[in-house]
Order: C-alpha cells, then sequence, then structure tokens
C-alpha cells in the first residue's frame, strides 16, 4: 500500500463515521491501484447515491490517500459534519458565478499541493431513472486543463441499491454488492495548450464523462446510452390573474417550445455561457 498521506484530528474522525457506513455495501474495488500514491491527483466518478462520499473516501484512503470532496456550500453548514468535511479538506461549491469560480480556485490550489481532489460532475444525484450519467457540468475541464495533475475516471455501482436518494428507499438488507471501478489516466495531451473557449470544456467535459459511463457499463455489465440524461426542465409557477386593463411587459415571450426530458442527442461543442459549477461530494 506504501506510505500513507498523512490526515489529522478531522480525517480521523470522518474515518469513524465513513467506514461504518462503507461496510453497508460488500465492497469491491477493482483498479485502485492506479490512483496516484503520491501527488496531485483528479478523480472524475459518476454520482448515484447519498452513500457515494463514504464509499468513495474509504476506497481512497484505504490506498493511502486523503480524499478532498468538492461538495456543496450547504453542507458546510451542518452542524458536527460540516467542521468534519471542512477539517478533512472538503471544497465547498457555491452555485453563483463569482462564488464558483472561488470554488475552482480552491480546487485549483489543492491540486497544486499535490491533494488529491474528488468532483461529480453532474453537481448531484442523478435524475436518470436507469442511474446512468446526467449531463455534467464543465467545471471538472477547467481543473482538468489548467493543471498538470493525472486525471483518473472511475465509477461505482450498488450504492443507490441501499440508500436511493430520490425514492427515499434505505435497504441495507440483505447486504448488497457495491463495485467501485478505476480507470486509466485519461490522455489529455491534444486540448491542453488551446484556448479555453465553451467548445473546448465541453469537449473535454464529455470525454471524461465518457470514460465513467464506459467504466459503469462495464461494472453493470450493460451497454450504456448514448447520450447524458437531462432532466425536464420545471414548470414555471402559474402567472397571477391578468389585470383587465393593458399593460406592456418588459420579459421575453416565454418559448413554446416542450420541455424535453429524455435523452438528447450530445452537443458537439457548446457556444453558450459557460457553467463553472462543479460538482458535489454529496446530495
Amino acid at each position: 500500500m506504501g506510505k500513507r498521506e498523512k490526515g489529522g484530528f478531522w480525517v480521523g474522525a470522518a474515518a469513524v463515521v465513513f467506514y461504518p457506513l462503507s461496510w453497508l455495501g460488500k465492497r469491491t474495488y477493482r483498479g485502485a491501484e492506479k490512483l496516484p500514491r503520491e501527488g496531485a491527483g483528479l478523480l472524475v466518478m459518476n454520482h448515484i447515491s447519498h452513500l457515494d462520499p463514504p464509499n468513495d473516501a474509504v476506497m481512497v484512503h484505504r490506498n493511502g490517500r486523503v480524499p478532498r470532496f468538492m461538495a456543496k456550500d450547504s453542507l458546510f453548514k451542518v452542524p458536527v459534519f460540516g467542521k468534519m468535511l471542512a477539517g478533512s479538506g472538503g471544497i465547498p461549491v457555491y452555485r453563483g458565478a463569482a462564488e464558483a469560480r472561488d470554488s475552482l480556485r480552491a480546487a485549483h490550489d489543492a491540486l497544486r499541493e499535490g491533494k488529491l481532489v474528488l468532483i461529480y460532475p453532474e453537481g448531484t444525484i442523478t435524475k436518470d431513472p436507469d442511474g446512468w450519467p446526467m449531463r455534467p457540468h464543465t467545471g471538472v475541464a477547467r481543473l482538468a486543463l489548467e493543471t498538470d495533475a493525472p486525471v483518473i475516471p472511475a465509477a461505482r455501482w450498488g450504492t443507490n441499491r441501499i440508500w436511493d436518494g430520490y425514492t427515499k428507499k434505505f435497504r441495507p438488507l440483505p447486504r448488497k454488492e457495491v463495485v467501485t471501478l478505476v480507470g486509466d489516466p485519461v490522455d489529455l495531451s491534444a486540448y491542453r495548450g488551446q484556448p479555453v473557449t465553451n467548445r473546448l470544456l465541453r469537449d473535454v467535459t464529455y470525454l471524461l464523462m465518457t470514460e465513467v459511463r464506459a467504466l459503469l457499463a462495464e461494472v453493470r455489465g450493460e451497454t450504456a446510452p448514448e447520450e447524458f440524461y437531462r432532466p425536464p426542465r420545471r414548470p414555471k409557477p402559474a402567472e397571477p390573474a391578468a389585470s383587465t386593463e393593458p399593460a406592456v411587459s418588459t420579459e421575453p415571450a416565454a418559448s413554446t417550445e416542450p420541455a424535453k426530458s429524455a435523452k438528447p442527442a450530445e452537443p458537439t461543442g457548446s457556444t453558450g455561457s459557460v457553467d463553472p459549477a462543479a460538482g458535489d461530494g454529496a446530495s
């Protein structure tokens, strides 16, 4: 296993909580030896359950490293858990544009300091009914391109069968198999050194999550869908009763295009605004 990375009080406290939670499943780790034993690393994973962070943290910790999770800022406000998350090197992720840049800056700093950063590019637990990855955010591409850290894809399956965050079903018994498969570092040499454009960020993001999706398909023994799932748009709230007096609206006309709730074709290169939100460690 080699020399273990030093943690601290809060890392030890997290281990006391996370190891028992990971025992809820029958864990199998495949390819974990591909994690860097020292120095920076960016671990890119899918997100299917609230039990993912404990399982993933234990997998990384058993291989001598301390994972730095990128997690929703609200989790840092939870009593005790927030202290544990911050004390173990967690990186809060904010949704506003300026705050999101701060999150990425903190992740950059962690990578430059030789830490292993774990990111869920989907930003939350997948809403795909079959558990496949959703359309990812581009923050992962910025981290991957703006540092020299190796980018390692990994996929895990089975935690969702123990605790399904959206159906609120918790089924610890009988114990279920939880399999994590770590892939080879992704070669990004063809993308490094290019001007950072929206299209480049989207291409690299989809490249990385396609690798994750392929690993997930291997774990599940199934064929992955060709597109990433895009959740249906939330319906707009009902408009208040219209006045009988004519009024001039300053709002743009609402689109008549129906919401897309299935799996649309992947963009070949978005030219829209970049979503800097990176991903979260738990939802």
